[in-house]
C-alpha cells in the first residue's frame, strides 16, 4: 500500500526555525520530524510518496529513494493551493487504496492501522481547546458529513488531525475551494457523501506540529508514538 504525505509548507507559525529548514525536517530528538513518521508507518506501506515544496531539496537529499525499508517518490508542489490540491498531484502514481498524512504531525501507528482497514477513512480526535482546529461532523453510522473550520466557537468537539484513508475515486470528485486559492481535501470528501462514505476512526493519541510550542510539546512526547 501507498502513502502520501505532505510536506510542502515552510510553516509561518514556526518563524525563524524554518528559514533555512522545511518545517517537516525540524529535529525532535536530533532526529527530523518527518523521519520519526516514516519509521513510525504501518507495516502495509510499503511506498511512500512525498509532496514537497519549500526546500524541498532538503528532505530528497536526507530520505533519498529508500527509507526505513520503503520506496520514496517525491512529487513538487509548486503552487500551494490546499490539501486537497496536494494529495491531487500524486494521482499520477497512485494504484489502490493509500493512507494520506501531514508530514508535520504525529500520529499513532496502532490508530493508522485500524483507518487502514476502512475503504475511506478520517482520524478524528475529541479535545477540550478545539479553537486551533477544525472540526467534524458525522451521522449516525460515524461517517464524515460535515466540516466546520475556524474562526469558530466551539471549545470542545471532534477536530480532524489530518489522517485519511482514499480511494482512487477521490480524483474523479470536484475539489472544493475553501478560499481563493486553496482547496480543502475533508471539504471534497463532505461532497462525495453519501456515494463515498468516510468513517471516522477515533485516535488515541495525536501531536500537531505547528507552533515552537508544538515542537516543544513534541519532543516531551515522542516515546508515545514510538512502537
Amino acid at each position: 500500500m501507498q502513502a502520501v504525505i505532505l510536506a510542502a509548507g515552510r510553516g509561518e507559525r514556526m518563524g525563524k526555525l524554518t528559514e533555512n529548514c522545511p518545517k517537516p525536517m525540524l529535529l525532535i530528538k536530533n532526529k527530523p520530524k518527518l523521519a520519526w513518521t516514516l519509521e513510525n508507518l504501518p507495516e502495509e506501506i510499503s511506498e511512500v510518496i512525498l509532496i514537497i515544496g519549500y526546500l524541498g531539496e532538503q528532505i530528497k537529499s536526507f530520505f533519498g529513494k529508500n527509507y526505513a525499508g520503503r520506496k520514496i517518490k517525491y512529487v513538487e508542489q509548486k503552487k500551494l493551493n490546499g490539501s486537497a490540491g496536494a494529495v491531487q498531484l500524486a494521482q499520477p502514481l497512485i494504484k489502490d487504496k493509500f493512507l494520506v498524512l501531514m508530514g508535520d504531525d504525529l500520529y499513532l501507528k496502532s490508530d493508522l492501522g485500524k483507518m487502514l482497514k476502512e475503504d475511506w477513512a478520517i482520524l478524528v480526535k475529541k479535545v477540550r481547546e478545539a479553537e486551533r482546529f477544525g472540526l467534524v461532523s458525522q451521522d449516525k453510522g460515524g461517517y464524515l458529513t460535515g466540516v466546520i473550520e475556524r474562526p469558530h466557537n466551539q471549545k470542545e468537539g471532534l477536530i480532524n488531525t489530518g489522517a485519511y484513508v482514499l480511494q482512487p475515486e477521490f480524483f474523479q470528485a470536484k475539489l472544493v475551494p475553501i478560499s481563493e486559492t486553496e482547496y480543502g481535501l475533508p471539504q471534497t470528501l463532505v461532497s462525495i457523501y453519501p456515494k463515498y462514505k468516510t468513517k471516522l476512526i477515533k485516535a488515541t493519541k495525536w501531536q500537531p506540529v505547528g507552533s515552537p510550542k508544538d515542537l516543544k510539546l513534541a519532543e516531551e512526547r515522542i516515546r508515545e508514538f514510538v512502537s
